[in-house]
Protein backbone atom coordinates (compact mmCIF):
# COMPACT_ATOMS: atom_id res chain seq x y z
CA UNK A 1 0.00 0.00 0.00
CA UNK A 2 1.10 3.73 -0.45
CA UNK A 3 1.13 6.49 2.19
CA UNK A 4 -2.03 7.77 -0.05
CA UNK A 5 -3.81 4.40 0.60
CA UNK A 6 -3.17 4.19 4.20
CA UNK A 7 -3.95 7.47 4.82
CA UNK A 8 -7.57 7.59 2.78
CA UNK A 9 -7.77 3.75 5.28
CA UNK A 10 -7.07 5.91 8.37
CA UNK A 11 -10.27 8.23 7.40
CA UNK A 12 -12.60 5.91 8.53
CA UNK A 13 -11.17 5.14 12.05
CA UNK A 14 -11.62 8.33 12.51
CA UNK A 15 -15.35 8.82 11.23
CA UNK A 16 -16.51 7.21 15.08
CA UNK A 17 -14.82 9.94 17.07
CA UNK A 18 -16.22 13.00 14.43
CA UNK A 19 -19.81 11.66 14.87
CA UNK A 20 -19.36 11.57 18.43
CA UNK A 21 -17.61 14.96 19.13
CA UNK A 22 -19.93 16.41 16.27
CA UNK A 23 -22.86 15.65 17.63
CA UNK A 24 -22.11 15.99 21.20
CA UNK A 25 -20.87 19.77 20.45
CA UNK A 26 -23.85 20.63 18.40
CA UNK A 27 -26.07 19.77 21.05
CA UNK A 28 -24.85 21.93 22.99
CA UNK A 29 -26.30 24.98 21.26
CA UNK A 30 -29.62 23.00 21.43
CA UNK A 31 -30.97 23.65 24.60
CA UNK A 32 -33.30 20.95 26.52
CA UNK A 33 -31.81 19.07 23.74
CA UNK A 34 -32.44 14.80 24.28
CA UNK A 35 -30.22 12.62 22.90
CA UNK A 36 -32.40 9.90 24.50
CA UNK A 37 -35.75 10.78 23.01
CA UNK A 38 -35.06 13.26 19.77
CA UNK A 39 -33.34 12.00 16.63
CA UNK A 40 -29.97 13.25 15.45
CA UNK A 41 -31.95 15.05 12.25
CA UNK A 42 -33.59 17.27 14.57
CA UNK A 43 -30.14 19.35 15.29
CA UNK A 44 -30.03 20.24 11.39
CA UNK A 45 -34.19 20.57 11.54
CA UNK A 46 -36.32 23.85 10.16
CA UNK A 47 -36.62 25.82 13.15
CA UNK A 48 -33.79 24.63 15.21
CA UNK A 49 -31.33 26.92 17.47
CA UNK A 50 -28.38 24.29 15.60
CA UNK A 51 -30.21 24.46 12.21
CA UNK A 52 -27.53 27.14 10.56
CA UNK A 53 -24.39 25.14 11.41
CA UNK A 54 -25.36 21.36 12.50
CA UNK A 55 -24.99 20.15 9.11
CA UNK A 56 -21.75 21.68 8.66
CA UNK A 57 -20.44 19.66 11.74
CA UNK A 58 -21.94 16.59 10.91
CA UNK A 59 -23.47 15.49 7.62
CA UNK A 60 -21.16 17.47 5.19
CA UNK A 61 -17.62 16.63 7.19
CA UNK A 62 -18.74 12.92 7.86
CA UNK A 63 -20.12 12.67 3.93
CA UNK A 64 -16.46 13.37 2.85
CA UNK A 65 -14.82 11.30 5.12
CA UNK A 66 -17.20 8.08 4.11
CA UNK A 67 -16.05 8.92 0.50
CA UNK A 68 -12.50 9.22 0.86
CA UNK A 69 -12.84 5.79 2.87
CA UNK A 70 -14.44 4.38 -0.01
CA UNK A 71 -11.59 5.40 -2.13
CA UNK A 72 -9.60 3.53 0.48
CA UNK A 73 -11.16 0.23 0.41
CA UNK A 74 -11.24 0.18 -3.64
CA UNK A 75 -7.61 0.64 -3.89
CA UNK A 76 -6.96 -1.34 -0.93
CA UNK A 77 -8.90 -4.62 -2.52
CA UNK A 78 -8.95 -3.33 -6.17
CA UNK A 79 -8.92 -6.96 -7.26
CA UNK A 80 -11.98 -8.00 -6.03
CA UNK A 81 -15.77 -7.12 -7.01
CA UNK A 82 -16.75 -7.48 -3.72
CA UNK A 83 -15.11 -5.23 -2.03
CA UNK A 84 -15.35 -2.87 -4.63
CA UNK A 85 -19.50 -3.18 -4.67
CA UNK A 86 -18.62 -2.64 -0.59
CA UNK A 87 -17.09 0.56 -1.27
CA UNK A 88 -19.68 1.86 -3.68
CA UNK A 89 -22.19 1.47 -0.78
CA UNK A 90 -19.84 3.22 1.78
CA UNK A 91 -19.30 5.83 -0.79
CA UNK A 92 -23.69 5.75 -1.74
CA UNK A 93 -23.64 5.94 2.42
CA UNK A 94 -21.20 9.32 2.47
CA UNK A 95 -23.30 11.15 -0.42
CA UNK A 96 -26.80 10.44 1.02
CA UNK A 97 -25.33 11.94 4.49
CA UNK A 98 -24.70 14.96 2.13
CA UNK A 99 -28.47 14.51 0.82
CA UNK A 100 -29.32 14.61 4.63
CA UNK A 101 -27.94 17.56 5.51
CA UNK A 102 -28.84 19.71 2.20
CA UNK A 103 -32.59 18.70 2.68
CA UNK A 104 -33.49 19.67 6.46
CA UNK A 105 -36.16 17.45 7.76
CA UNK A 106 -39.13 19.63 9.32
CA UNK A 107 -39.95 21.03 12.58
CA UNK A 108 -39.66 17.56 14.99
CA UNK A 109 -39.07 16.15 11.99
CA UNK A 110 -42.05 14.19 12.25
CA UNK A 111 -45.04 16.56 10.59
CA UNK A 112 -48.31 14.39 9.65
CA UNK A 113 -47.87 16.10 6.04
CA UNK A 114 -43.84 16.15 5.85
CA UNK A 115 -42.37 18.26 2.99
CA UNK A 116 -40.49 17.58 0.23
CA UNK A 117 -37.42 18.76 1.77
CA UNK A 118 -38.56 16.25 4.86
CA UNK A 119 -39.52 13.16 2.30
CA UNK A 120 -35.74 13.66 0.30
CA UNK A 121 -33.95 13.74 4.23
CA UNK A 122 -36.14 10.32 5.26
CA UNK A 123 -35.08 8.48 1.97
CA UNK A 124 -31.34 9.45 2.02
CA UNK A 125 -31.85 8.49 5.92
CA UNK A 126 -33.00 5.06 4.93
CA UNK A 127 -30.01 5.06 1.85
CA UNK A 128 -27.46 5.53 4.99
CA UNK A 129 -28.80 2.31 6.84
CA UNK A 130 -29.24 0.11 3.88
CA UNK A 131 -25.99 1.69 2.33
CA UNK A 132 -23.74 0.13 5.15
CA UNK A 133 -26.06 -2.52 6.36
CA UNK A 134 -25.44 -4.38 3.06
CA UNK A 135 -21.79 -3.53 3.21
CA UNK A 136 -21.47 -5.39 6.33
CA UNK A 137 -23.40 -8.21 4.70
CA UNK A 138 -20.82 -8.54 2.08
CA UNK A 139 -18.30 -8.84 4.19
CA UNK A 140 -19.63 -11.34 6.70
CA UNK A 141 -20.59 -13.97 3.16
CA UNK A 142 -19.00 -17.22 3.73
CA UNK A 143 -17.00 -16.80 0.29
CA UNK A 144 -15.61 -13.95 1.77
CA UNK A 145 -11.77 -14.50 1.59
CA UNK A 146 -10.62 -10.83 1.34
CA UNK A 147 -8.88 -10.63 4.68
CA UNK A 148 -6.57 -13.36 6.39
CA UNK A 149 -8.23 -12.23 9.47
CA UNK A 150 -11.52 -14.46 9.37
CA UNK A 151 -13.04 -12.90 12.73
CA UNK A 152 -13.73 -10.17 10.53
CA UNK A 153 -16.42 -12.09 8.41
CA UNK A 154 -18.10 -13.01 11.66
CA UNK A 155 -17.95 -9.80 13.19
CA UNK A 156 -19.64 -8.01 10.13
CA UNK A 157 -22.19 -11.06 10.39
CA UNK A 158 -23.07 -9.56 14.40
CA UNK A 159 -22.97 -6.17 13.16
CA UNK A 160 -25.67 -6.82 10.67
CA UNK A 161 -27.43 -8.67 13.01
CA UNK A 162 -27.18 -5.74 15.28
CA UNK A 163 -28.17 -3.40 13.04
CA UNK A 164 -31.76 -4.55 12.27
CA UNK A 165 -32.22 -5.10 14.97
CA UNK A 166 -31.69 -1.97 16.46
CA UNK A 167 -33.92 -0.76 13.62
CA UNK A 168 -36.96 -2.48 14.92
CA UNK A 169 -36.36 -1.26 18.40
CA UNK A 170 -36.33 2.10 16.67
CA UNK A 171 -39.79 1.65 14.64
CA UNK A 172 -41.28 0.99 18.48
CA UNK A 173 -39.53 3.36 20.43
CA UNK A 174 -41.00 6.13 17.42
CA UNK A 175 -44.60 4.33 17.75
CA UNK A 176 -43.93 4.71 21.62
CA UNK A 177 -43.31 8.39 21.26
CA UNK A 178 -40.03 7.58 23.98
CA UNK A 179 -36.74 6.30 23.51
CA UNK A 180 -35.92 6.75 19.42
CA UNK A 181 -32.86 9.12 19.93
CA UNK A 182 -31.18 6.17 21.83
CA UNK A 183 -31.77 3.58 19.87
CA UNK A 184 -30.83 5.60 16.82
CA UNK A 185 -27.14 6.24 18.01
CA UNK A 186 -26.56 2.87 19.05
CA UNK A 187 -27.47 1.93 15.23
CA UNK A 188 -25.47 4.05 13.90
CA UNK A 189 -22.68 3.58 16.51
CA UNK A 190 -22.94 -0.03 15.33
CA UNK A 191 -21.98 1.00 11.33
CA UNK A 192 -19.38 3.16 12.63
CA UNK A 193 -17.73 0.66 14.59
CA UNK A 194 -17.81 -1.24 11.78
CA UNK A 195 -16.47 0.58 9.55
CA UNK A 196 -13.50 1.81 11.70
CA UNK A 197 -12.91 -2.13 12.54
CA UNK A 198 -12.09 -2.06 8.38
CA UNK A 199 -10.10 0.23 8.50
CA UNK A 200 -8.29 -1.25 11.09
CA UNK A 201 -8.14 -4.89 9.42
CA UNK A 202 -7.47 -3.20 5.84
CA UNK A 203 -4.60 -1.27 7.41
CA UNK A 204 -3.05 -4.11 9.88
CA UNK A 205 -3.97 -7.96 8.02
CA UNK A 206 -0.80 -8.95 6.19
CA UNK A 207 -2.95 -10.71 2.53
CA UNK A 208 -1.98 -8.32 0.05
CA UNK A 209 -3.50 -9.93 -2.78
CA UNK A 210 -7.39 -10.70 -2.18
CA UNK A 211 -8.80 -13.17 -4.25
CA UNK A 212 -10.09 -11.32 -7.71
CA UNK A 213 -13.26 -13.75 -7.79
CA UNK A 214 -14.66 -12.88 -4.38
Amino acid sequence: MTNIDRNLLRLGLLIPLWLFVGVGLTSLGYPGFSHFDQAMSQLGATGAPTQGYSAWVNNFPLGVLFVLFAVGVARRFAGSRLALSSAVLIALHGLASFATGFFSCDRGCAPALPSMSQQIHNFAGLLMFLSLTLASVLWALPGSRLLSRAAFGRFSLLCVILAVATVVMMARAFADGHGFGLYQRLNYAISVIWVASLAWVALHDESRSPVSAA
